[in-house]
């Protein structure tokens, strides 16, 4: 069983938001269009799903190797500020600041001589350098670049989740059959956008979004149009480019988008004026939800292909505890508690700091270890936690609470 995520990660950003039209700017459209090798097919890129279940490869800027994270809901390709100091891109423009889940942050502007990853490259033009700190994977490893909307929009991207690999293909490719669904790409940023269909109402548009960790995030507003009631409604906790904010959380037994009929879907549910609504959208689709499927992504062709992976239908790994924790060194510090949980009910508090598990310390690969899984634990197990400031041993039981 895959370990439960701490904490859902999304990442999004659009440029700024003028009567809800995102703008662009002029150094997006100073880089020139990336390039497919003629065996692009063949060039797979490995990569691995972050706690956040973010989709992390490795990739080349200037001939030095990078860490990045692939990420269509970012319209420009962005490097760390860290990262473009250590390979000595230099900024010569400073842009705006740009809306982002958790508030904005600036944008500097540096040339570049050389992107490449799989059969894509890119030589000359600019790419966006900003603080990426808070772009937390859920591991202590750093991101230095997120891969955006334009270097992806004029291909198509084959993702096999299963295989944890991908690959850029000449816009027009089916290389597999399957449910299609229509896709559009906006006009102002160039992200990717779909409908759906939640409960009885068409919601859209829904940002097509790779580097949001969750599976469909919907803006208060439009969670109201699908006259859904709000039994089994909990909150949860989400962390953007430019920090952390709580949604509700709520998990349906279907979502359709086009005639694909998706079950068990993880509702994340944002506060009224929140990003989607800045950014003039109902919501997004994320990496929760994608993963579930092997997927092509061809804006130019307007089509997203779907065909079902292996856990497609699988229900959502529920917390049955209520504590989204951080995995720090030795540590586990709350990052919130979920409302109406046994930890709420138990006086958990955001801040506090657990070292033991049923008098185990934490190791190293906690994370992927059986001690690892309590945070979603069988309902009506009792879990002794021991805090880190050596205060008395607390007894948590889990239960079933959305």
């Amino acid at each position: 069983m895959r370990a439960l995520p701490l904490v859902a990660f999304a990442i999004a950003l659009s440029l700024p938001a003028a009567a809800r039209q995102p703008k662009p700017t002029a150094p997006i459209t100073l880089s020139p269009a990336p390039m497919l090798a003629a065996d692009s097919e063949a060039r797979w890129v490995p990569f691995e799903l972050t706690p956040g279940n973010q989709i992390a490869f490795r990739m080349t800027i200037n001939g030095r190797a990078a860490t990045a994270v692939l990420d269509t809901g970012v319209n420009f390709t962005l490097a760390a500020t860290a990262f473009a100091g250590t390979i000595g891109l230099k900024p010569t423009a400073s842009g705006q600041a740009a809306a982002a889940i958790g508030g904005s942050l600036p944008i500097a502007w540096a040339p570049v001589e050389s992107i490449d990853f799989g059969g894509l490259s890119r030589h000359g033009g600019r790419i966006g350098v900003t603080d990426l700190s808070a772009l937390s994977t859920g591991t202590a490893r750093p991101v230095d670049v997120v891969v955006g909307s334009d270097l992806l929009a004029t291909h198509a991207l084959d993702i096999d989740f299963d295989a944890r690999r991908f690959r850029l293909l000449p816009s027009g490719r089916m290389p597999f059959r399957g449910i299609s669904v229509p896709i559009q790409t906006a006009a102002q940023t160039g992200i990717f956008q779909v409908d759906a269909t939640v409960g009885t109402a068409r919601v859209r548009p829904l940002l097509l979004d790779t580097g949001d960790g969750s599976a469909l995030t919907l803006s208060r507003e439009a969670w109201a149009t699908t006259r859904l009631p709000d039994t089994g409604v909990t909150s949860a906790y989400a962390v953007g480019l430019a920090g952390p904010i709580e949604t509700d959380l709520v998990v349906l037994p279907q979502v359709r988008l086009g005639t694909a009929i998706a079950r068990n879907v993880e509702v994340r549910i944002e506060p009224k004026g929140g990003y989607s609504a800045a950014t003039g959208t109902a919501g997004r689709i994320g990496t929760g939800f994608l993963q579930r499927y092997r997927v092509l992504l061809d804006p130019r062709a307007r089509r997203m292909v779907l065909v079902p992976g292996k856990d497609a239908d699988r229900m959502p790994l529920k917390s049955t505890s209520g504590l989204l924790l951080s995995h720090e060194g030795k540590a586990l510090r709350v990052l919130h508690v979920m409302r109406g949980s046994p930890a709420a009910s138990g006086g958990w508090r955001a801040g506090e700091r657990i070292c033991a598990i049923d008098g185990a310390r934490l190791s190293d690969d906690y994370r992927t270890s059986a001690l690892g899984q309590w945070p979603a634990g069988t309902p009506g197990r009792t879990v002794r936690l021991g805090l880190c400031d050596g205060g008395p041993e607390r007894a948590l039981t889990l239960a079933a609470f959305y």
